[in-house]
């Protein structure tokens, strides 16, 4: 569904990414996990087109990214990011409707999917639809947020540090919800995070992103149990160091 073939990226002559070779299956969900700078970001921003491989090759659903037109491949894959983005001055039910709106499709139909995407974040229609966004607690947003992303029934799904920004009860109570919702949508997913007990928690398979380069891919427990990335390695040793205090 997503491939990366020997993929570099360079701003201004400075190295993000460095062959990097990956692939994230359909229905699967990868998490990247990494330092801020190491190159998560840039990774998703390769899948939708937003930034352009300095060498290699990405592809979407067998496609190079390169040969989709811009707005098609974008509408197809949905993305959620830290601080949401939603538009203040608009509903709830305005924000998560507005890809459909603009794809043109029939009111009646859009309300229909609305709905259908608040009850499946776990939000009573009747009671968020016609809320603002500064009436929403983080963790709602972050929600209203997935249904937005999810609203054109995307096949792929980016996920920028998601919870970041929430407390610690709330963000895990949404990674849980998280599972829930993309195993309910079907839709393969593609997630960066610095948080390692959330790379384990959601990762099918987990991929370590350090300066740049790919250090280890596996699956949590492929990698508990022989962890090679030195990034890897200091990560686990501060999670012991913090479980004993």
């Amino acid at each position: 569904m997503i491939a990366f073939r020997d993929v570099s990226k360079a701003y201004d002559g400075l190295s993000a990414l460095s062959g990097l070779n990956l692939e994230v299956a359909e229905g699967e969900m990868v998490v990247l996990i990494g330092p801020s700078g190491g190159g998560k970001s840039t990774a998703l921003k390769l899948v939708n087109g937003l930034v352009q491989p300095t060498a290699g090759e990405v592809r979407v659903d067998g496609r190079p990214v390169a040969d989709w037109e811009p707005i098609a491949l974008r509408r197809s894959i949905g993305y959620v990011i830290q601080e949401v983005g939603l538009f203040p001055h608009w509903t709830v039910a305005r924000n998560i409707g507005v890809l459909p709106r603009l794809e043109g499709w029939p009111e009646a139909q859009t309300g229909a999917r609305v709905d259908e995407l608040l009850e499946l974040v776990g939000l009573d229609p009747g009671r968020y639809r016609e809320r603002y966004p500064s009436q929403l607690s983080g963790g709602q947003a972050q929600r209203v947020g997935v249904a937005r992303a999810l609203a054109l029934k995307p096949a792929i799904l980016l996920m920028d540090e998601p919870f970041g920004a929430l407390d610690p009860l709330i963000r895990a109570q949404l990674q849980s919800e998280l599972q829930r919702i993309l195993s309910a949508a079907q839709v393969t997913t593609l997630l960066v995070t610095h948080d390692l007990s959330e790379a384990f928690k959601l990762g099918q398979r987990v991929g370590v992103l350090a300066e740049g380069r790919l250090e280890q891919v596996g699956s949590p427990a492929e990698l508990l149990d022989n962890p090679e990335s030195p990034f890897l390695k200091k990560l686990l040793a501060a999670e012991l160091i913090q479980v004993r205090r």
